[in-house]
């Protein structure tokens, strides 16, 4: 009996310690399935009310609407979000165009009604720049023709076409020559920030556009570019949508060369001078990025220098098709990982540092540049035609939010020891931190006023009050950083600066919205972010 009784009790034992195994076994696996699921619809966690106290939404000025029905409406009232999901927003309505007449009809309504208009596409800004408490919207993703001219070594282009597109269209041939390094973005928006990429020898957007046709607030239309009409230009390009809409685009193009990868694993503080010495001055590199490691171990302290090295002038003109990114649930599921804890960050930044070489897409075949050895060969279309899908994921209750802060290059090394220290301290996941050039540009309301470095990060955060408040107080450090070290921050994201921050960063601000009141009297064109930016210069 009481040898039964032992064996009972090691089986009930046995037992329990499978009923754990497989209960955890469930659980990891149902966790996994859930962090690794792309996105069942758009997140809506609702919106940050204010900038610096000041109170964003809004009451209609109107009491019984009416909607056009000439007009292609895709919604008559109801709200609309961006990417960060926090910038839910009451709208009048939104226009679905397709054609020009329907931005000319629009813009006529809203005159004639005494209603304000927005200008959004695939809406990946995160603080009401698309968008305003009972405005018009125009959804501009339907304007979104291409048309490559070949002898011009020109592209022209709707804006609502998304770079995505653009790059099937002149691949294998020729090649975009200033976008983002992902292409998910449409060219209004990212001509409307001006946004630069990976070609640190294009600069960013505003030095490819050759022209841009712009219809203005009172329904004219009209043409700009450097040369002509060239104050309009320069407030158009990185102007946010707030001086008038654009209906085209003409682009400069290049080759689709093929370039030779590689990529080193360097010290962060040795990135200036590694940059001064090998990069600068050699027009044989043709994209780079350097990625700086997240994990807690060497904290922004190690960066992996990816190059991209022309090695021919065009690629094989039987090049297959663009294709699309790879391994999306497993990427998805690392990326979600990271924010969860310090071992998890480790694991990702093992990922990117030893196993992802292995997993290196090479799209032309050596005998076509007349590479050697093992050299992994692409075309430029290729670095930059992903679309980020593992960036998306259906988990409701968080979101992850973009940061990007330019400065002068001599600052470099102190500007990324006080980042480290006040990233360190927040609670705030970092899934990604990223080193980007850009040079002085001349545009109205510029990020670089002279040539510098931007860190761009990727921070997640909950989607409740104490979510927003962390992600608050994180901004503003980061933007008195910025302002030491005589930078500047971006505009296109959360508004969770203050007042007197971005007056410090952008002193201009008072000349750039006196002018839009030049180009725009009534204040036709309009956004949430425009009515924080005339609070920020005490013009509300």
């Amino acid at each position: 009996m009481a040898e039964q009784a032992r064996r009972f009790r090691l089986s009930r034992r046995a037992l329990l310690g499978l009923a754990i195994v497989g209960g955890g076994a469930v659980w990891a696996g149902a966790t996994a399935a859930r962090l690794m699921r792309a996105p069942s619809g758009a997140k809506d966690a609702g919106r940050i009310a204010d900038l610096d106290g000041v109170p964003l939404p809004q009451e209609p000025d109107f009491d019984n609407p009416y909607y056009d029905a000439s007009l292609p409406w895709a919604s008559e009232g109801g709200t609309i979000n961006d990417v960060s999901a926090l910038s839910r927003t009451p709208v009048y309505g939104v226009v679905k165009v397709a054609e020009e007449k329907h931005v000319a009809d629009a813009l006529a309504f809203a005159r004639g009604n005494n209603l304000s208009v927005s200008l959004a596409a695939v809406r990946h800004s995160m603080g009401g720049q698309a968008f305003d408490d009972h405005a018009i919207v125009l959804d501009m993703m339907g304007l979104n023709s291409i048309e490559v001219d070949e002898a011009a070594m020109t592209v022209t282009v709707g804006p609502g076409a998304t770079w995505h597109d653009i790059q099937n269209v002149l691949h294998p041939r020729f090649a975009v020559k200033a976008m983002q390094s992902t292409d998910i973005f449409s060219v209004g928006g990212s001509i409307s920030v001006n946004a630069h990429g990976m070609d640190h020898q294009a600069g960013s957007i505003v030095g490819s556009v050759k022209a841009l046709e712009v219809m203005l607030a009172d329904g004219n239309k009209t043409t700009c570019s450097r040369d002509q009409n060239a104050d309009l230009f320069r407030h158009v390009v990185g102007g946010y949508g707030l001086f008038g809409v654009v209906l085209k685009a003409v682009l400069e193009i290049v080759p689709n060369a093929v370039y030779q990868t590689s990529r080193a694993v360097i010290r962060s503080e040795d990135f200036p001078k590694l940059f001064e010495t090998e990069m600068v001055g050699d027009p044989g590199l043709g994209l780079f990025y350097g990625h700086l490691s997240t994990a807690r171990s060497n904290f922004l302290e190690d960066m992996i220098v990816y190059r991209y090295d022309k090695v021919a002038d065009t690629a094989p003109p039987d090049m297959g098709p663009l294709g699309e990114p790879g391994m999306v649930g497993v990427k998805r599921l690392i990326m979600n990982l990271a924010k969860r804890g310090e071992v998890f960050q480790s694991f990702k930044w093992y990922m990117e540092k030893e196993l992802e070489p292995e997993f290196e897409s090479c799209t032309v075949p050596r005998t076509a540049a007349m590479a050697e050895g093992e050299a992994c060969l692409v075309s430029r279309n290729n670095p930059m035609h992903d679309s980020v899908p593992y960036l998306f994921n259906d988990l409701p209750e968080e979101t992850d939010i973009l940061h990007e802060y330019f400065f002068p290059r001599s600052e470099y090394n102190a500007f990324i020891a006080g980042a480290r220290e006040i990233l360190r301290k927040s609670e705030l996941p970092l899934l990604n931190a990223s080193i980007r050039v850009v040079h002085a540009e001349d545009t109205a309301l510029t990020y670089a006023k002279e040539d510098a470095f931007s860190l761009v990060l990727y921070v997640n955060q909950r989607t409740d009050e104490d979510g927003n408040a962390k992600m608050r107080a994180l901004t503003r450090e980061l933007v008195d950083l910025t302002l030491k070290h005589r930078g500047r921050f971006f505009l296109p994201y959360q508004l969770h600066y203050t007042r007197a921050q971005v007056m410090a960063a952008y002193p201009e601000l008072p000349a750039f919205l006196a002018k839009k009141r030049q180009y725009d009297p009534r204040e036709l064109f309009t956004s949430t972010f425009y009515r924080g930016l005339k609070a920020a210069a005490g013009m509300a």
